[in-house]
């Protein structure tokens, strides 16, 4: 069984099929199905399988346990439109798994089997959490019953690199992704015919100006020392090219490595819209959707997981860089230690694309190398205690 676990025909076909059933945040009803019929095959009585909404708990009582170890594994796609060509591209139209979840899952419940089989000391957790791209799983479900029950003592993940080589994993101590925050505004006006301007309140021109003025933000209000990044990806106004728009909407995100920038602009976006509702004679209101806090790195289980990688015969380790990426895993890690990874999958199209292709071949030593490190923690709590 062990050496079945990271067969790469077997994970490839696992990978393939959960690529094609990509479902939105609290809607992985196919998903979950899929992952249950795994571990149900998996007939132990020291595993215990739960479901929580559409994600899915798996504990593993260990054979002498004193602590639990717990693996975390994202479950949702994105509202993309694929464009990889794959002869197993989507099933679900408007739907793509173009954040690599279907990796994350792949590698995760074959973690469940191998663990399931090869029994380990301590307990281990194995969270298969719903919504990470939106609205947040991770802080519900730690606010679950069950979470509570099987609360870990530690607790570890990963995320798809694109732009490292297959065999690589990456980390760093402290931040690895930023604080951030979606951005949602509505403006509000009087409209009017587009030949009578004096008339009415043009909230496309409201909404334009408001843009070009959140540009200063990072640069003018953010201290040099700091980093942030504001973007607005979408904007929607009028309705006829000879109305003028009584109505406008501006959806972006927020991105800081501190919480106190991440304040900062929240601050200087509201006393911006002060400013244009007195200046366009209008009103506005702002939602900031979804926030997710910062994943920080424990710096001595980095350390820890820095020296495996590099005398593994597995993988391969780089230590990275912090990214301005979102990841709603740094629920977990402030108020549990742990850590998260990137696996290198080595495509030309980057995260969030319609056209990302991860190379398969990244599945079976992610696998082998999460086992060694793994089997590695629950023999050092062995030792330590």
């Amino acid at each position: 069984m062990t050496e079945y676990i990271w067969d790469e025909e077997r994970l490839a076909a696992r990978r393939r099929a959960l690529h094609q059933i990509p479902e939105a945040g609290f809607q992985e009803f196919k998903t979950q199905k899929y992952l249950l019929d795994i571990f149900y095959e998996v007939d132990a009585p020291h595993v215990h399988i739960h479901t929580w909404k559409t994600g899915i708990f798996v504990f593993i009582e260990g054979t002498k346990p004193d602590r639990t170890i717990a693996w975390r594994a994202d479950m949702d796609g994105l509202p993309i439109t694929e464009e990889t060509g794959y002869s197993f591209s989507s099933q679900h139209e408007g739907m793509m798994h173009a954040c690599g979840h279907d990796f994350h899952m792949t590698i995760g419940s074959s973690l469940v089997e191998y663990f399931a089989d090869q029994r380990p000391v301590n307990n281990m957790l194995f969270l298969f959490q719903p919504a990470e791209e939106g609205p947040g799983g991770a802080l519900p479900m730690m606010q679950s019953e069950l979470f509570q029950k099987y609360r870990p003592d530690e607790i570890y993940a990963l995320h798809i690199a694109p732009d490292y080589p297959v065999g690589t994993c990456a980390a760093n101590p402290g931040i690895l992704f930023a604080n951030t925050s979606e951005l949602f505004i509505d403006f509000h006006g009087r409209g009017g015919h587009a030949a009578f301007p004096h008339t009415a309140e043009d909230m496309t021109v409201a909404a334009a100006h408001f843009i070009t003025q959140l540009q200063t933000i990072v640069s003018r209000n953010v201290s040099p020392l700091d980093s942030a990044v504001v973007t607005i990806g979408k904007m929607e106004s009028g309705t006829k090219q000879n109305i003028i728009a009584e109505k406008a909407r501006v959806e972006g995100t927020i991105r800081t490595l501190s919480v106190e920038a991440m304040q900062e602009v929240k601050e200087r976006i509201e006393g911006m819209l002060r400013g244009i509702e007195a200046s366009f004679r209008c009103s506005t209101s702002v939602d900031y959707g979804s926030s997710y806090c910062q994943v920080y790195n424990d710096e001595t289980l980095f350390e820890s997981f820095k020296s495996a990688a590099v005398e593994s015969n597995v993988i391969a380790f780089e230590e990275s860089s912090k990214a301005m990426t979102g990841e709603d895993f740094g629920y977990f890690l402030e108020e549990i230690p742990g850590l998260m990874f990137w696996l290198g999958v080595d495509s030309a199209s980057g995260l969030h694309s319609s056209t990302l292709k991860p190379e398969e071949q990244a599945l079976a030593p992610g696998v082998e190398w999460l086992v060694e490190w793994l089997s590695s923690r629950d023999a050092s709590v062995e030792q330590n205690n």
